[in-house]
């Protein structure tokens, strides 16, 4: 069975897209038209821009979904058994699997970027990523911090990011490394996404998904938040919303579609992130890009 997965922030490259652009007419079209959506040239800063330019949040998030949905919507042979995306990426998904259109989950997006910047100013938060401890430790010690930092990402056995208020991820760091982390490493992060910190994002992004047709998909999504595999559209909806808060179960939704029947794992869109991490659960698992 056809697993595909697709990456979130973070995986985004300086040139990302041109030759898909410039090489296959209907990708054209559909960059075309996403800068006439967002209403700026999305495309100049992806082709042309530099590290800078593409770290900002509202050109991030929308320019990985981009070519990570481009992609697919370009491949001839696409066939997916069931999808997964890491935070952003399960929003690449959803288009994937036929939940929402290419246009829906553009607009969601750009929404979901500005909203999670505007959260990241009101309250001065970052992550940090947690190396070489089982989970169980690193949540004990965050809950025994004074101030809010949570797990946020579980990204794979022995890989915990957690998330919070500048002050308490520190003293967390400081605390973790004591108890034995092997690196405990501040990320070059705006804030503290999936933690309580994101909530007023979380708001504005119920009401712009309250908004949208969500249809029912034609394979399964495994939602970040309960590692499940979903097709009903309304808890589809409520778990994207519940994702901006909660954390990110990566190493079990890697587990569950593997459990489900998975054979191979094809990542989709920039990076080979999350093929290092399906490797990091099941060594054996063959994976293979798309990029």
């Amino acid at each position: 069975m056809n697993a595909y997965v697709y990456p979130g922030q973070g995986s985004q490259f300086p040139g990302m897209g041109k030759e898909l652009y410039d090489s296959n007419p209907e990708a054209k079209k559909l960059f075309d038209k996403a800068n006439e959506i967002l209403g700026f040239n999305i495309t100049e800063i992806m082709f042309n821009g530099t590290d800078e330019d593409l770290k900002q949040t509202k050109v991030t998030q929308p320019a990985v979904f981009l070519y990570s949905v481009i992609l697919t919507l370009t491949q001839a042979d696409f066939k997916p058994d069931m999808v997964a995306g890491h935070s952003l990426g399960e929003f690449s998904a959803l288009v994937a699997n036929k939940t929402i259109s290419f246009e829906d989950g553009l607009r969601l997006v750009f929404i979901r970027a500005q909203a999670m910047q505007k959260a990241c100013e009101i309250n001065p938060s970052t992550m940090a990523a947690i190396l070489g401890l089982e989970d169980a430790v690193v949540e004990d010690i965050c809950k025994n911090i004074d101030g809010v930092v949570v797990a946020a990402n579980y990204n794979c056995p022995g890989q915990l990011v957690i998330s919070g208020e500048n002050k308490a991820v520190e003293a967390a760091c400081a605390k973790l490394t004591e108890a034995g982390a092997k690196r405990a490493l501040l990320l070059p992060v705006g804030g503290a996404f999936h933690s309580p910190l994101m909530e007023p994002a979380r708001i504005e992004l119920a009401a712009a998904i309250g908004k949208t047709t969500f249809n029912t998909p034609i394979c399964p999504v495994y939602q970040n938040v309960n590692a499940q595999a979903i097709t009903d559209p309304n808890t589809i909806k409520e778990n994207l919303v519940t994702q901006l808060t909660a954390p990110v179960r990566w190493t079990q939704t890697v587990i569950n579609m593997i459990a489900a029947g998975a054979t191979k794992f094809t990542e989709i869109g920039p990076g080979k992130t999350l093929q290092g991490l399906v490797k990091k659960v099941d060594r054996a698992m063959p994976t293979e890009g798309i990029s």
